[in-house]
């Protein structure tokens, strides 16, 4: 239920809806469209970041954009599914029937914010035999947008499954830049090349020192030039770098390796690995913050013919307005501040429109800034 006035409900005054229609009236109508119609609200909110120049507190290296790509499962159940469940078969005989998809978003080290991008679903594909996976959606991906954000200056950035040739390929040719984890188990060819490269020739190491508490730690960085990629003719020839990171009594804390396409300087190296490690914000920033901060992506909101697909990017959508207000509305900003977990503000938010009746959103805001008495300048 939600406070009213005079017949008229927190629902018409703070987000605009005239009338609330039932559950399943909600769901049946979802059902008829497809989540694409939605997609341009993306577009529409990262370019009135631009235009307000607020896209560039989001900018890393060399004023680019990193754009961290990663698979994510958002239901799963042993016995309900539907046409559009990919399939899990276990070999106890049981299947898991689940929903996933490709979520990229914009992100930046040492920030904890992101931008939410148009997702890419991965369900059964029309005439193919083998069934869909998380590449061939983030090819689907690129493959739609990757010109768009090339003109924006984007970098893409992803796990080790990512640093394959044809999925390289796919970025090259729309003219996107990468920096991708390299594991030797799967690059044993290009591992095994920069093992024989000879040292301070084609192959040099750089070591920083930085402090964390009471610890200072070792950055020794590798890295070479113009490696091949795989061991065959037509390989592609990339970039590459190792980081190991010590403390100071020489025990291993980090170990990673990555592939880019920029070429490697000592002046430079920091600042690459910088952005590749950041690659699990789309983990820890994203896709957990929605699972585990109140969006709650894994529940079972339906299935139906395109139901899932248009609630979860309703989901994406309000993650991405939410963001959008910590970065443009300044009363949202110390709101937030002061109600640093999304569990409390939401709860708060849910309380207070059931039992008090607010004339618009900026009431709601002046009413809990309020509470935490708190004074602004008016805007």
């Amino acid at each position: 239920m939600e406070a009213t006035n005079n017949g008229i409900s927190n629902a018409r005054t703070i987000f605009g809806i005239k009338d609330i229609p039932s559950d399943n009236h909600i769901r049946d109508f979802l059902d008829t469209i497809q989540p694409q119609l939605l997609y341009p609200m993306f577009d529409s909110i990262l370019y009135g970041l631009q235009s307000e120049k607020l896209l560039d507190n989001f900018r890393s290296m060399q004023d680019k954009l990193l754009i961290g790509i990663d698979g994510i499962w958002y239901y799963d159940s042993k016995n309900i599914h539907c046409d559009n469940c990919s399939e899990k078969h276990h070999r106890d005989g049981t299947i898991t029937y689940y929903h996933s998809m490709v979520s990229p978003a914009i992100i930046k080290p040492k920030s904890n914010k992101v931008i939410s991008l148009p997702p890419e679903f991965i369900l059964p594909q029309d005439g193919r035999t083998k069934q869909d996976c998380e590449i061939e959606a983030a090819k689907r991906w690129i493959e739609k947008y990757g010109i768009k954000y090339a003109e924006l200056g984007a970098i893409i950035v992803a796990d080790d499954l990512y640093s394959r040739q044809p999925f390289i390929s796919e970025l090259l040719y729309k003219g996107l830049d990468f920096i991708l984890v390299c594991k030797p188990n799967s690059h044993k060819a290009l591992y095994e090349w920069f093992g024989g490269l000879e040292e301070s020739v084609d192959k040099h190491t750089i070591l920083f020192k930085h402090r964390l508490g009471k610890n200072i730690q070792t950055y020794t960085y590798k890295y070479a030039n113009n490696v091949p990629l795989k061991d065959s003719s037509d390989t592609l020839y990339v970039n590459f770098v190792e980081l190991v990171v010590t403390s100071r009594d020489n025990k291993v804390q980090y170990k990673n390796a990555f592939i880019t396409h920029y070429t490697i300087k000592d002046d430079n190296v920091e600042d690459i690995v910088l952005c590749g490690r950041s690659r699990w914000k789309i983990e820890n920033e994203h896709n957990n913050t929605l699972k585990t901060k109140g969006y709650h992506l894994e529940h079972n909101y339906g299935h139906g013919k395109n139901l899932s697909f248009v609630l979860i990017t309703l989901n994406l959508l309000a993650f991405l307005f939410h963001t959008v207000l910590e970065l443009v509305d300044e009363k949202y900003i110390i709101i937030r501040k002061k109600l640093s977990s999304r569990h409390s503000f939401f709860d708060d938010i849910r309380a207070l429109t059931r039992y008090i009746f607010f004339e618009s959103w900026n009431q709601l805001m002046d009413f809990m800034l309020g509470g935490f008495k708190t004074t602004i300048n008016s805007s």
